[in-house]
């Protein structure tokens, strides 16, 4: 079958399946959870990467389907789809390190910075990221930790350039982001974020390199600087009462794309699982009498370069943000977390507000986190929302999956059943919340500082 065609069913499908919208109570069918898993996660879409046609070709559906299920277009939009311009940058060849003036061996990049580093050195074991010392340049012996949790304990110490010797967690990283490093993307007219740089070398040059701590080190990565298109899509259902505000049901639509050797990174959990949930609610909200509050639904870009989406709704958003009641993300619902109880999911930062116990009164499968080390409330698009005071979590079902970033998170490794039934759990809560006149609030010490 065609694009052409199977997009075209695709949109047809929304259309015939609206005379199930009678029934008294709303029952979520796994054949529609499927029917968007086999479009978004499918060969087709070339793994939705960030910024891509691929990603607004599944921006396109996702708006469709809004359309197609009765949504309007958001207050003071042409239509469904928010367009934004992002500044990136890539790597323009090999990067070159120096040690006390003399070159090492080409170091192996794994996140890169746009700037030169250059500066004084230490060495950290690297046991307890609380510790990192303030210093430019961070040679790292323990090989214990995550080395990306190792980069953002750098960066909030102001750490410029992270060095860890090469192993094999390192070389399925570099396997994991397709050979290239991950550099700062930013929206247009904003400055790039600035982050801690990684980088590996071999063994022996390593423990040369160390030998020289304190000495100066100096690091160069060429880049070059490109320009891309990312997109949102929104779905609104206006509210009968405009003063009671509005819930918004978000996920992120976009993935890896293809690495260099061809391989499409599908996505299917992530975050196909979340854009599906978010179409499945608002057919089911489309389906109902209408709400006393609004909703918004939206499928964000490039969540998976740095939540450029999610931070260009939160500047651009069509509703004032102060009028936004809560924010429910959805994202990696494609399986069960062998943790958590039988069909739970779980709520990241779920201590922090009082939005998780007002969604689990009324039935939703949601509890805490059971990985606070990972810090994933920081981790989603909910974050950008966060930031900016509105009351903001991702439900998320397996979260730390042997399948994540791997080209295993396809079709066939969903648990389609699970996902129907996280999707029904949250249909009456969702209407609960926006028939009530109570309001999540953030717990004290719960809202996140913007930094």
């Amino acid at each position: 079958m065609t694009k052409h065609l199977f997009l075209a069913g695709a949109m047809a499908f929304a259309m015939t399946a609206s005379p199930a919208l009678a029934q008294d109570k709303w029952t979520v069918r796994p054949e529609w959870v499927r029917a968007h898993e086999s479009f978004l996660a499918s060969d087709a879409l070339q793994g939705r990467g960030s910024a891509t046609r691929d990603e607004a070709i599944a921006a396109a559906y996702v708006a469709s389907q809004f359309e197609g299920y009765g949504l309007k277009p958001a207050p003071g939009m042409p239509g469904y789809l928010q367009p934004a311009k992002i500044i990136r940058y890539a790597a323009g060849g090999p990067a070159t390190l120096t040690v006390g003036g003399k070159a090492t061996a080409a170091p192996t990049v794994l996140v890169g910075s746009v700037d030169p580093v250059s500066g004084t050195s230490a060495v950290f074991d690297g046991e307890d990221p609380a510790k990192v010392p303030h210093v430019d340049v961070l040679f790292v012996t323990g090989g214990k930790g995550s080395p990306m949790a190792l980069v953002r304990a750098a960066t909030a110490a102001g750490v410029k350039l992270v060095i860890v010797r090469e192993s094999e967690m390192t070389q399925n990283m570099v396997k994991g982001l397709g050979g290239k490093p991950r550099l700062p993307a930013g929206l247009e007219g904003k400055a790039p974020p600035s982050y801690a740089a990684l980088a590996t070398l071999p063994s022996a040059d390593f423990d040369k390199a160390i030998a020289q701590a304190g000495a100066p080190v100096s690091f160069v990565l060429p880049v070059v600087k490109e320009e891309a298109i990312t997109t949102n899509a929104i779905g609104w259902l206006p509210g009968s009462d405009p003063k009671a505000g509005v819930i918004l049901v978000s996920a992120h639509l976009d993935h890896l794309g293809v690495r260099p050797d061809g391989t499409i990174m599908h996505g299917a959990n992530d975050d196909a699982s979340g854009t599906t949930a978010v179409l499945e609610l608002a057919r089911a909200m489309a389906a109902a009498k209408q709400t006393r509050r609004g909703l918004l639904f939206v499928a964000y870009g490039s969540e998976e370069i740095g939540g450029y989406g999610s931070s260009y709704f939160g500047d651009h958003p069509p509703v004032p943000l102060d009028q936004i009641v809560a924010n429910i993300e959805i994202e990696m619902i494609g399986a069960q977390d062998p943790k958590l109880p039988a069909g739970t999911m779980m709520m990241t930062g779920f201590e922090r507000s009082t939005l998780g116990e007002t969604l689990k009164a009324h039935g939703a499968l949601v509890t805490s986190d059971p990985y606070p080390d990972q810090h994933f409330f920081e981790r989603s698009d909910n974050y950008s929302l966060a930031v900016r005071g509105v009351v903001a979590h991702t439900i998320s079902g397996w979260a730390v999956t042997p399948n994540y970033h791997t080209a295993q998170d396809t079709l066939e490794n969903l648990d389609i059943a699970f996902m129907t039934r996280a999707i029904q759990s949250l249909v009456a809560p969702l209407q609960s919340l926006a028939n009530s006149a109570a309001k999540p609030e953030w717990k004290p010490g719960g809202r996140p500082e913007k930094k």
